[in-house]
């Protein structure tokens, strides 16, 4: 079910969406009282510009990397996944503050991640722009669709952040075994090709999502006749 928050409806149907959120509450019931929101959100920011810098440094030590990108991942779901939960579970919402810090974190977050991998050696940089490119389209549009709507749709096709986390990890560690994979014949570096098909999904997620919600709206608000003055 969707998680209602006073302004909007938070929709995650991501593949691991009912177990994260029961595993989070009970994190959150057990989280010493010190520790706020604002703190969690600061390491979901701090650990994503850390698994950035664990991209980047691929190009001196894969294995070190690789472990290290997992660590931030983890950290960055800690704080991330976390921070909302913890404020509806003690009753301190602030919805707008909170949803407005929460994607700005995310926006700043995702930047640091893609730099650090256009330079690790992993995947060409255009390549990364192109991804970014892609991601923040998708993000626009989820924006939009939240202040439009009223619902904010965290997951696609059982995809949501945490399953995202989970697939970034295996490819950083597959990436310190071998950086490249055969299509058809052909040697091409793992991310580029993992991009490749990232930059595909995300651009049919936009194209549907906009002509869902736009659809959507234009039932909503059907036009109106126009008024004529009586002469």
């Amino acid at each position: 079910m969707p998680e209602r928050a006073s302004s909007h409806v938070r929709q995650n149907d991501g593949l691991l969406a009912r177990l994260e959120r029961q595993v989070l509450e009970r994190i959150a019931r057990r989280l010493p009282n010190w520790i706020n929101p604002d703190h969690l959100s600061a390491l979901g920011l701090a650990s994503m510009a850390a698994a950035g810098a664990a991209f980047a440094a691929f190009q001196w030590n894969a294995a070190i990397a690789a472990a290290a990108v997992v660590a931030a991942l983890a950290a960055n779901w800690f704080g991330d996944s976390l921070d909302g939960t913890v404020a509806r579970v003690r009753c301190t919402e602030r919805p707008r503050y909170g949803y407005y810090v929460d994607h700005v974190i995310d926006l700043a977050g995702t930047a640091f991640l893609f730099t650090g991998m256009s330079l690790s050696g992993l995947m060409n940089p255009l390549v990364a722009l192109a991804l970014l490119g892609a991601y923040l389209l998708v993000c626009a549009e989820t924006y939009l669709a939240t202040h439009a709507t009223g619902v904010f749709r965290m997951s696609y096709i059982g995809f949501g952040p945490t399953e995202l986390r989970i697939l970034l990890a295996a490819g950083a560690l597959k990436a310190a075994q071998g950086a490249s994979v055969t299509i058809a014949g052909i040697g091409i570096r793992l991310f580029d090709a993992g991009a490749v098909v990232a930059i595909t999904g995300l651009a049919v997620t936009f194209i549907v999502a906009a002509a869902r919600n736009t659809r959507a709206l234009y039932r909503a608000e059907p036009a109106r006749p126009v008024a004529t003055r009586a002469a």
